[in-house]
């Protein structure tokens, strides 16, 4: 078995269809198909179902691909640590973040990192809360920007960067818009634009006004923060949004307030796995951001 064989057959497996597989990888048709008969043959089975241009796998043949998947991360990453071992600070760093950090917070810290390392590469991954922590676990990547910080989970490490508040957005006609700070309870008669179910940041919002005695009234939801931005601004209710997101980027129809009761507030930090060591490169990243955001909290108290 060899590994060229086991890099074809994964291609032709995502893409069902050996030429496109071939086009993906600028390798001849002809010569995909003979290493994946080569390889079918060696193994003693078939592993895909022929149907005219179009291929699918057997059943024996997604059982090999799910093993297949795992072996050749396992050798990407030992070619990338190798790689980082000669060399950290010419290395690839491979890091989540979620759609609240991305405007203004991870852009900051590679902007400050790669000032000092500037041979160093980013492989960015978006993903939801949930998301992003499965995607640490099962070692798709080793870090992950992330807030609030979890607190239970057994297979990763967070640690918190530092706290932000949670603040108001309201339409610059509301009522409340000319007051320096307002408290939660004044809120309690509005209509939320909030994420959906199953969002941390919406978990958070109801959370608190819970904890305050009511349930905010939802009129609508999104899963971007600049739709929910743009709605707000529009007129069609309140929201509540982490302050970072708020940084240079205010809706001109709209007033960013304080809540001074009840402080609310959220924990930002970074998950690393707990079950293995990070690469060089990234471990270099990781220290870097405990620095960084320390002399920000630093400069900023």
């Amino acid at each position: 078995m060899e590994l060229r064989q086991i890099e074809y057959f994964i291609e032709v497996a995502k893409r069902e269809h050996v030429t496109e597989a071939s086009h993906a990888l600028h390798v001849a048709q002809s010569a995909i198909s003979r290493q994946i008969f080569n390889l079918e043959k060696e193994l003693g089975v078939d592993l895909f179902i022929r149907e005219g241009r179009n291929v699918r796998l057997t059943y024996v043949g997604k059982l090999f691909l799910e093993h297949m998947e795992q072996a050749m991360h396992v050798i990407d990453k030992a070619k990338r640590e190798i790689d980082e071992f000669l060399d950290p600070q010419r290395g690839t760093i491979r890091v989540g973040f979620p759609s609240s950090l991305a405007s203004y917070l991870l852009p900051t810290i590679i902007s400050a990192f790669r000032d000092n390392y500037r041979q160093v590469n980013f492989q960015l991954f978006h993903g939801s809360y949930r998301q992003l922590i499965e995607m640490v676990i099962k070692g798709d990547i080793d870090l992950a920007l992330l807030g609030p910080v979890p607190k239970n989970e057994k297979q990763i490490t967070g640690y918190t960067l530092f706290s932000e508040n949670i603040v108001a957005l309201l339409p610059s006609h509301h009522p409340l818009a000319s007051k320096p700070s307002i408290q939660l309870s004044e809120l309690r008669s509005d209509l939320f634009v909030l994420f959906p179910e199953g969002f941390i940041l919406r978990e958070l919002v109801v959370n608190a006004c819970r904890n305050f005695g009511f349930q905010p009234k939802v009129s609508f939801e999104g899963d971007d923060i600049d739709a929910i931005k743009g709605l707000v601004a529009a007129g069609l209710g309140i929201t509540l949004l982490p302050e970072v997101t708020l940084v240079d980027n205010i809706p001109r129809t709209t007033v960013k307030l304080p809540i001074v009761e009840p402080n609310v507030t959220r924990s930002v930090g970074v998950i690393i796995p707990n079950n293995r060591e990070l690469p060089p490169t990234e471990k270099l990243f990781y220290d870097f951001l405990k620095q960084f955001c320390a002399v920000l909290i630093g400069y900023k108290g």
